[in-house]
């Protein structure tokens, strides 16, 4: 059985920065996308980034384009998620998911069929 555990939120200062990573087990890593998505209060989760299994593809929402960065180490079984330049509007609980497919798809929740259990992010001064 797959699990995904996230670690690395915290509150940070706008202008800020943090790196999420998400550990991966029970399963060779090598066969799946892994996906970053956020809820914040009162919203829909939205797709953040997406990186293939093979780092071969990546996925960017428009939100955070130039100031956030998927990366993966396979042999650590670990996918991280550096984020610069954070913002108020970031502040949500960050989940990474993987999706059984090599490349990021349509990085829609229904495509995933493993979650971790969030870690907060909090973006104020």
């Amino acid at each position: 059985q797959v699990q995904l555990v996230e670690s690395g939120g915290g509150l940070v200062q706008p202008g800020g920065s943090l790196r999420l990573s998400c550990g991966f087990s029970g399963e060779d890593l090598n066969d799946y996308a892994i996906g970053w998505f956020r809820q914040a209060p009162g919203k829909e989760r939205e797709a953040v980034s997406c990186i293939g299994s093979r780092a071969s593809s990546t996925y960017y929402a428009n939100s955070v384009k130039g100031r956030f960065t998927i990366s993966r180490d396979n042999a650590k079984n670990l996918v991280y998620l550096q984020m610069n330049s954070l913002k108020p509007e970031d502040t949500a609980v960050y989940y990474c998911a993987a999706d059984p497919h090599p490349v990021c798809g349509l990085v829609q929740s229904h495509e995933y069929d493993y979650w971790g259990q969030g870690t907060q992010v909090t973006v104020s001064s």
